[in-house]
């Protein structure tokens, strides 16, 4: 008996129709929440490798990885290493590497000087008010490698918290079956990794956010991973700290009907490859335009490799939906805030301004969300399942922190102090308000240091 042939029908909807709102919000939906026992088996990962370090770490890299190892110190990546896989690279492959890495330093290089830079002021009695900027001293960055290798992932990892001045970027990543990719090695390379270690899931997680005798302990996590990596980021955060909880892939197309549906069809599978619960829309005005957006999905799906995955993906989370206009477009993307927007239209820059809520907004239709990916500059760790309405993308900001600096002047301490006095005893802090008091005139004379 032949199989039905493989097929990819995102829902039809239309914001006319009366049961939109009903339909919209059961194909938006996720639960971000993961299985319980994934919980109670990361809890578990972390206690003993928190206890046991090395030990503990080797165990579960032969038993998840089938990685054995004498010791940790034989998972670690040397420099060596690192060079010799940029440098036996293809060329092709290395140009490509290193002119994507040469982009995203660029970009990160402007954000450091437009927000990253310390600054401080003078006041008219004499007191200095600033911040201080200041790169963490450790990171580590998590590459993902169970399934597939993602050489960009440390580009946008590592680039960042190298342009900010992080000292030490330790970066893990899973080899299972200890297959190291030349690539993923290579773009460490690029990237100014400081270590590297064959170690992945939430036994990596564990080891950057308490150490282990070989494994450094870090002052902040980032990167995605599986299901048992975003478990294990969420309950050491406060040990340590992270870029964020990711769930999964999505892509919001607004289109106007100008651009070849075959091109938007393709950016709706670029993100429904990444897994099954990925998702893609489409928002467009023109009922005849998606109808060809459909008939471009149907016949360009047979041709890729992951097919059966873009194919689940677009049937239970996928959809086209007719909007009354682009207005209402950009309206219903607010609400979505997805974590990549492509304006595909003729005129992007009209609808621009009405966007608050995206990730990362990707303008025009020569500008496909698979550039950002790799190699436009801006960083591809982006917020996802709507967290995109109150965080922003993985940035040099990440991976510095701030210092409030305070040097108050006498004469600026006869005003502030008073002020600070009234208000402390209005607390009910005593000491509080004598400590400011303490410095208002008379002051006795200060005591020269030995």
């Amino acid at each position: 008996m032949r199989s039905a042939p493989l097929s990819a029908k995102p829902l039809r909807l239309s914001t006319a129709d009366v049961q939109f709102e009903v339909d919209f919000a059961s194909r938006l939906h996720w639960s971000a929440d993961t299985d319980a026992a994934i919980e109670q088996r990361v809890a578990d990962i972390l206690a003993d490798v928190k206890q046991r370090g090395d030990a503990a770490v080797l165990d579960y890299t032969q038993r998840f990885d089938g990685l054995q190892a004498p010791n940790v110190k034989a998972l670690e990546i040397t420099q060596t290493e690192l060079q010799a896989a940029l440098d036996n690279l293809p060329k092709a492959q290395r140009d490509a590497l290193q002119a994507a890495a040469a982009r995203v330093r660029q970009f990160h290089e402007a954000q450091k000087k437009a927000s990253g830079e310390s600054w401080s002021y003078r006041d008219e009695d004499g007191t200095l008010l600033g911040q201080k900027v200041i790169p963490l001293d450790r990171v580590g960055i998590y590459v993902p490698g169970g399934k597939a290798a993602y050489p960009s992932s440390v580009l946008m990892n590592a680039i960042p918290a190298h342009v900010a001045g992080v000292e030490e970027i330790i970066m893990v990543v899973p080899t299972p079956q200890g297959v190291r990719n030349p690539l993923v090695l290579a773009a460490a390379c690029v990237a100014g990794v400081s270590r590297a270690f064959t170690v992945g899931g939430a036994q990596a997680v564990a080891a950057l956010a308490y150490g282990t005798a070989t494994i450094p302990k870090v002052d902040k996590i980032t990167g995605p991973g599986n299901a048992y990596v975003a478990s294990a980021k969420k309950r050491v955060f406060g040990t340590v700290g992270i870029d964020m909880i990711a769930g999964p892939s999505e892509i919001l197309v607004l289109a106007d009907g100008t651009t070849p549906a075959e091109w938007v069809a393709m950016d709706l599978f670029s993100q429904a490859e990444h897994d099954e619960l990925a998702q893609s829309i489409l928002l467009c005005p023109d009922a005849a335009y998606i109808a060809e957006v459909q008939a471009a999905i149907d016949r360009l799906l047979p041709e890729m490799p992951r097919r059966e995955i873009i194919a689940k993906s677009l049937n239970d989370r996928g959809a086209l939906i007719l909007t009354r206009n682009m207005e209402e477009a950009c309206a219903m993307s607010n609400r979505i805030a997805p974590e990549h927007l492509e304006v595909s239209s003729r005129d992007p820059n009209r609808w621009e301004p009405l966007l608050r809520h995206a990730g990362a907004i990707f303008l025009g239709a020569f500008t496909s969300e698979s550039l950002g990916d790799y190699c436009a500059g801006p960083n591809h760790v982006l917020p996802t399942s709507g967290t995109a309405r109150f965080s922003s993308p993985l940035g040099v900001y990440d991976f510095q922190k701030r210092s409030s600096l305070i040097e108050v002047s006498q004469k600026g301490a006869q005003t502030l102090g008073r002020i600070a006095s009234e208000l402390a005893y209005g607390e009910g802090l005593q000491a509080h308000a004598r400590a400011a008091e303490m410095r208002l005139n008379p002051v006795p004379p200060m005591r020269d240091s030995k």
